[in-house]
């Protein structure tokens, strides 16, 4: 079975949180995404310190989609430089056969 990763990124609006996911799950790059917020965020950016709200993706995918997935998050995203980022997953078999069959390149699932 393929490994398999939660990748997150995270928007300004729940509008364009929920674009987001579903261009990712239609193109099945992510077999599905929970949206979740707003969120606190604290951060550095430009140099600068800041705080704000987000909405943050939860995506599950197959590691072997994941350089397509980021390419599609970096295309479709509104940030210039969104975070993209990835952590391994495991879970119960049902679930990873789940996400293996409906992120297959051929769309098998």
């Amino acid at each position: 079975m393929a490994d398999f990763l939660q990748v997150a990124t995270a928007t300004e609006t729940r509008d364009s949180a929920v674009k987001l996911a579903q261009s990712v799950v239609a193109a099945r790059l992510a077999a599905g995404a929970q949206i979740v917020g707003p969120v606190a965020s604290v951060f550095w950016h430009q140099g600068e310190f800041g705080a704000g709200e987000e909405w943050q993706l939860l995506l599950k995918t197959r590691a072997d989609r994941y350089a397509a997935l980021e390419a599609h998050l970096l295309e479709h995203h509104p940030w210039k430089n969104p975070e993209v980022s990835a952590v391994p997953m495991t879970g119960s078999e049902g679930y990873l056969r789940w996400i293996d069959e409906t992120t297959s390149p051929d769309g098998a699932g």
